[in-house]
C-alpha cells in the first residue's frame, strides 16, 4: 500500500477520548454520519463523513475516523480546506486480499486536520472510497474523534444489541451491509418471456393479415363473376 506510515495508532487516542468529559449531546440531527454511495456486499463505494457542528460552539480542528477492521484500503479524497493522512495498523496474522495477495498491514484510520478550523454552525464532509467487504447484514462502524479549538467529541459509543443508537450521547458513525440482489436469471426469464410472447404475437398477427388478404381476394373474385354474369345476360 503507498500509503504513510506511522507507530501512532487510533487505539490510544479513542481510549483517552473515552476518559475525557464530552460536551453536551447534540441534537440526533447533529451527529457526526456516514452515508455511502452504495451499502452492497462487495460492491466500490464512496463514504460520505459529514460534520455538521463544532464542539459545543468551538470551531472543528480535527477529525479522526478508525477504519472496520473488515476494511483493509481506504483511499480518502482530498479537501482543499484541510490536509489528509492515513494510519497503518499491522496485522496479527497475514490476509489474502480480493486480488490475492498476501497483506499483512491495512489503513487502521484516516485523519483530516483543518488549515483554517471549521466554524461551529457550518457543514464540512469528508469522503472515502473503498470496496464494501462481503459481510451482509452486519453494521460496519467507524468511530471518529472530533477535535476543536476547545476540547473534544469522541463519537465512538456503539449500541447494544436492541438499542437504538439515537438514544446514545455520542454514537459512532455506522451503516450496514446490505446482500447482493440475486436478480440477474429474474431478468433474463422476465426478457425471455417478453421475447416468446413478442414472437407469438407477431405470428398471430401475420397468420390475421393471411385471412384477410385471402378474405379480400375472394371478395374481389365474387364482385368480378356477378359484374361478368350482368355483362353476358345485357348482351
Amino acid at each position: 500500500m503507498k500509503i504513510r506510515r506511522t507507530l501512532t495508532r487510533l487505539g490510544a487516542p479513542l481510549a483517552a477520548a473515552a476518559a475525557v468529559t464530552l460536551v453536551a449531546a447534540a441534537p440526533a440531527s447533529a451527529h457526526v454520519t456516514v452515508s455511502p454511495s452504495d451499502a452492497t456486499a462487495g460492491a466500490f463505494t464512496v463514504l460520505t463523513v459529514s460534520v455538521p457542528h463544532g464542539c459545543d460552539g468551538s470551531p472543528t480542528t480535527r477529525i479522526e475516523m478508525q477504519i472496520p477492521e473488515q476494511i483493509l484500503e481506504v483511499t480518502p479524497t482530498r479537501n482543499p480546506f484541510y490536509e489528509v493522512e492515513t494510519k497503518v495498523t499491522e496485522l496479527d496474522e497475514p490476509v489474502t486480499d480480493g486480488d490475492g495477495n498476501e497483506v499483512t498491514e491495512r489503513i487502521g484510520s484516516v485523519v483530516y486536520t483543518a488549515d483554517e478550523p471549521l466554524p461551529d454552525g457550518m457543514r464540512d464532509t469528508f469522503e472515502l472510497s473503498f470496496q464494501v467487504p462481503d459481510v451482509a447484514g452486519e453494521t460496519l462502524t467507524f468511530p471518529t474523534v472530533q477535535t476543536c479549538a476547545k476540547g473534544k467529541t469522541a463519537w465512538i459509543e456503539v449500541p447494544e444489541e436492541g438499542q437504538d443508537a439515537e438514544e446514545l450521547e455520542s454514537p459512532a458513525p455506522a451503516f450496514e451491509v446490505l446482500p447482493v440482489e440475486e436478480s440477474g436469471s429474474e431478468t433474463a426469464a422476465t426478457s425471455d418471456s417478453v421475447q416468446e410472447a413478442s414472437a407469438e404475437t407477431t405470428d398471430d398477427g401475420s397468420d390475421v393479415l393471411s385471412w384477410v388478404a385471402l378474405g379480400v381476394g375472394a371478395l374481389g373474385l365474387l364482385v368480378g363473376g356477378t359484374a361478368l354474369a350482368r355483362s353476358r345476360k345485357s348482351t
